[in-house]
């Protein structure tokens, strides 16, 4: 996002244009698991299915470092820019990137060498490893990749591209879709032909990251030479230790959903709850592509010392959510049937199963869209420990509460009523820092 950008004075119309790029992009994203899900179920079986979420919490550990890095970085980049320390916000940028590679390198191999033991641990099961294995291996050689276009995808909007970084998005989520039906549908690949496709989804827009951060030296934001910055990394992991916490907590829940599921409906469950967090994967993505994508020009104003524009920006914020909640809630429960049907027949177990759930469950996308702004928030004033609070106590400590308890008092419903009374603890928590934070960052 170049300076000019940033330093407009934003109307709620121009706010959500400017943030729009980065809604598709985050949905798109999430659709890259979706569309693996759908050729998976449909070509592989819902055992297959059930099969790659089990390696879903290995995947979680990486974007939880990567998303760390993007808005972490993000925050501290832009709060440059506003200051107008334009070069050092270009080192900072190459810097960060520089480090989310080789850290991918890393887990690579670290993923790669023991990665039985590790799907052994999570609790993939004899019927399931076969699928698992190749699946899961394919995705953890390719994580530097992984880690690429995840901090591009923030840090394209801190550039002043979010539409370039939307176009990317796209063309690899383009990719993903046809390569799945050509190594699926065409040549039989099953799970491996998935991961393949995905692969080289998020390939495709990492390698052009870098080819237009190398040679494009007329944006805000390029490739310059650095140096080691210890106090610039440690800052940004503290500022983005709540999305850190988030996807960490996403990767214990997702492990113990498995668990749970797995013990009261064997495969089937763990299949019919991998299609109903592909509905909540698709509306977070989008409450969190609207946070993300606000998020850099409320870190600019903070630094500028606008409170004119904060108090605005973060007021039509917080309406705008709780408008997109309700539609939101009523989309899933009326596209319901054709959703599950797109995975699983009806009549089937695993339809079965979801279609009873899902009322419940649906309740959280009421809830969770204030909680995702206001951790983003406190991101953007490099409140990390607000943020971590905020995505910890939602994502993690209550969920897990929840899960734990409500199966024991409760049996099946409980564990359904699981997310959506983790959310509602998460608003009270949100409210209370955000009327705290008034005074502080006087919005």
């Amino acid at each position: 996002m170049n300076e000019n950008k940033l330093d407009q004075q934003f109307t709620p119309l121009s706010l959500l244009a400017f943030s729009l790029p980065n809604i598709i992009m985050m949905i798109f994203l999430s659709l890259y698991t979706i569309v693996d899900g759908i050729f998976i179920s449909r070509y592989a079986g819902t055992l297959a299915l059930s099969a790659t979420n089990m390696s879903y919490p290995l995947t979680y550990v990486q974007l939880a470092i990567g998303i760390m890095l993007g808005t972490g970085g993000s925050a501290v980049i832009a709060q440059k820019m506003g200051r107008g320390k334009s070069e050092e916000a270009k080192e900072d940028f190459t810097f960060l990137v520089t480090v989310a590679f080789l850290v991918g390198i890393v887990l690579a191999i670290v993923n790669v060498v023991f990665l039985q033991p590790f799907l052994g641990f999570l609790g993939v099961s004899d019927a399931q490893m076969p699928d698992c294995v190749p699946y899961t291996k394919l995705l953890m050689l390719f994580s530097p990749m992984l880690f690429l276009q995840t901090i591009f995808q923030v840090l394209f909007v801190t550039a002043g591209k979010p539409k370039l970084g939307l176009a990317l998005t796209v063309m690899g989520g383009i990719f993903n879709m046809v390569l799945d039906y050509v190594f699926m549908g065409i040549f039989h690949m099953g799970v491996t032909g998935a991961a393949v496709a995905t692969v080289i989804g998020y390939t495709i827009p990492s390698v052009v990251g870098v080819l237009y951060f190398f040679f494009c030296r007329k944006g805000s934001l390029y490739f310059v030479p650095f140096r080691f910055r210890a106090k610039v990394l440690l800052r940004t992991c503290s500022n983005g230790i709540s999305e850190f916490a988030s996807n960490i907590a996403a990767a214990v829940t997702n492990f113990l959903f498995n668990i749970i599921f797995m013990a009261f409906w064997a495969e089937d469950g763990v299949a019919a709850i991998t299609i109903i967090l592909y509905f909540h994967f698709v509306f977070s993505a989008g409450f969190l592509g609207f946070s993300l994508g606000v998020s850099p020009i409320i870190s600019y104003k903070y630094g500028a010392g606008d409170t004119k524009q904060l108090k605005k920006i973060i007021r039509f914020s917080l309406l705008f959510l709780l408008a997109s909640s309700v539609g939101i809630y009523f989309l899933s429960r009326l596209s319901l049937s054709f959703s599950l049907g797109i995975f699983t027949e009806p009549g089937s177990p695993v339809y079965a199963i979801a279609h009873k759930g899902f009322p419940i469950y649906a309740l959280s996308f009421l809830l969770m869209g204030i909680s995702i702004f206001a951790s983003a928030m406190f991101t953007a004033f490099s409140n990390g420990l607000v943020s971590a609070i905020i995505s910890l106590s939602r994502t993690f400590i209550f969920l897990v509460a929840c899960l734990l308890i409500l199966p024991r008092l409760f049996g099946k419903t409980g564990i359904w009523f699981a997310v959506p009374l983790a959310e509602l603890l998460g608003v009270f928590v949100s409210g209370s820092f955000l009327l705290w934070g008034k005074k502080k960052y006087r919005y």
